[in-house]
């Protein structure tokens, strides 16, 4: 309702409320000139490579500091004083150390977003049932086969939580890093198109930034489908 109000009374020569209906066709023009593909493209590969290897150290340091109260205590301040200093301060250390590229992204985007599957792994990690850790133990599993059979199966759960926090984070920081240091991505073409005045682009941007979000929940959501499909209701 709030978009047909709109629509009703914009008025095309509205520098910064343009109507609804010239959101596509100033994503049209985009496309035919051969801008929003490729910086569409850039902000997905971004997204989903933070995102993994976000889970990756997430899920390894959530393991080890869950496992090792000995190395909860040695490596908790750490993590604290890390998770607290906002994304957008470590973006001109980040350029300063590594350059305005695809690597300067994704290290301030997985360092974002690592803390929510960090912290969920290692509450799951204090969370797992003895009674799991028994019966490996009874099993005279090797730590490895431990770790595969036994805990990472269970800890599924936890992992997957912090996945559909950081999700989000993902989105937001990437685009966030691209409008402050205009490296090649959606932000960037948002920032752009903010600054030369082309409100109905920046508009549809946002719609376009919207429909990533969809598409990176749903792809979360299957994945986890398929990963815990073989685990009993609880």
């Amino acid at each position: 309702m709030l978009l047909v109000v709109w629509q009703l009374v914009a008025s095309d020569a509205s520098p910064y409320f343009p109507p609804p209906s010239t959101w596509v066709p100033a994503l049209v023009d985009l496309w035919q000139g051969a801008e929003l593909l490729p910086a569409v493209t850039a902000t997905l590969v971004t997204v989903f490579v933070s995102l993994a290897t976000a889970t990756a150290l997430g899920t390894l340091l959530g393991c080890l500091v869950g496992v090792s109260s000995t190395a909860d205590r040695a490596l908790g301040p750490t993590f604290e004083f890390l998770r607290a200093i906002p994304p957008a301060a470590i973006v001109p250390v980040a350029t300063l150390l590594l350059g305005y590229d695809d690597r300067m992204k994704v290290t301030v985007v997985t360092l974002a977003a690592v803390w929510a599957v960090l912290l969920n792994t290692r509450a799951g990690v204090h969370g797992l049932e003895p009674v799991l850790l028994e019966s490996a133990r009874s099993l005279q599993l090797n730590r490895f086969e431990r770790l595969r059979k036994v805990i990472l199966p269970a800890l599924l759960p936890s992992v997957f939580r912090g996945i559909r926090v950081a999700a989000p984070i993902v989105l937001v920081i990437t685009l966030l890093v691209e409008i402050v240091t205009q490296v090649e991505g959606l932000g960037s073409l948002i920032a752009t198109s903010q600054r030369t005045f082309r409100s109905a682009q920046v508009y549809g941007l946002i719609l376009v930034a919207g429909m990533i979000s969809l598409m990176v929940n749903a792809f979360v959501t299957a994945l986890e489908s398929y990963t815990t499909r073989y685990r009993p209701n609880q």
